[in-house]
């Protein structure tokens, strides 16, 4: 794929997304990064302190930095966006009429939302905007390198699934974490306990990605009666205490989201 590409800001969910293209064979040449606080870009990738000189439009910019930062760095953004620009943001919370908003000129406007499973080509990433044809084959294309991708319905979908998809990897750390700690509080050394908590969820997750088996099948699968994985699921589903937390920690990450919403439209 050939195009001209401008990114601001590269941390780390943007760089995480640089370093999937770049990876899937993208030409570095394509990409100029502008972003004052990275102190240096992947090799070939060209990095600006501020936005390149004159208003020459890109064919896609992506916006990458804090969602806070949108409307002191637009005026500086909008010459580089201009009638044939995709325009991709990854603004949390930031919704698609304040994103239109701000770069009306912009031939198709697009939120992401990845994780930073991106840069090895495993991110879920949701997506809603307006692009249509081609735009919309372009954004579909440049996001087969970084994980599958899936267009939602409608925008009010897009918390729900930052706090699934985007925050999930934190949720899912956090659990490895808890496995071994809960390993290491009934005797096994800590260190031990946390290799072997990560190698189990890398090889389950594995399987579960390659078995055409739902999950909860698969849990099913390994659980004899009255054997000793099923005396541990039945702890878990005991008053469904693991789907009532889970379905807590997704609501909070909701809802946090949705507030991000209304005090970007400055709601």
């Amino acid at each position: 794929m050939t195009f001209s590409f401008l990114q601001f800001g590269c941390g780390n969910m943007g760089g995480a997304m640089l370093a999937g293209w770049l990876a899937a064979g993208f030409d570095p040449a394509a990409f100029t990064v502008v972003d004052p606080m990275l102190a240096e870009a992947p090799t070939g990738v060209t990095l600006l302190q501020g936005p390149p000189a004159g208003a020459v439009p890109a064919e896609v910019v992506l916006l990458g930095f804090k969602p806070q930062q949108l409307a002191a760095s637009a005026d500086a953004i909008r010459p580089h966006v201009g009638e044939g620009t995709l325009l991709l943001s990854i603004l949390a919370g930031v919704d698609l009429a304040t994103l239109r908003a701000a770069f009306p000129q912009a031939a198709a406007v697009v939120r992401v939302m990845p994780n930073l499973a991106a840069a090895i080509g495993k991110s879920p990433i949701a997506l809603f905007g307006d692009a249509a044809g081609s735009a919309r084959e372009r954004t579909e294309a440049l996001m087969a390198p970084l994980g599958p991708a899936e267009w939602l319905a409608e925008e009010g979908e897009m918390d729900l699934v930052t706090a699934l998809a985007g925050s999930g990897p934190a949720f899912v750390y956090r659990f490895i974490d808890a496995l071994a700690e809960a390993a290491a509080a009934l005797g096994l050394p800590r260190t031990q306990a946390d290799r072997l908590a990560l190698a189990m969820v890398e090889g389950a997750s594995a399987l579960a990605a390659a078995s055409p088996h739902a999950p909860g099948e698969l849990a099913r699968r390994v659980a004899s009666p009255g054997g000793v994985t099923q005396v541990g699921i039945d702890v878990l589903d005991a008053d469904k205490r693991l789907v009532a937390l889970l379905t807590d920690t997704l609501r909070g990450a909701r809802d946090r989201s949705a507030e991000m919403t209304r005090a970007a439209r400055g709601g």
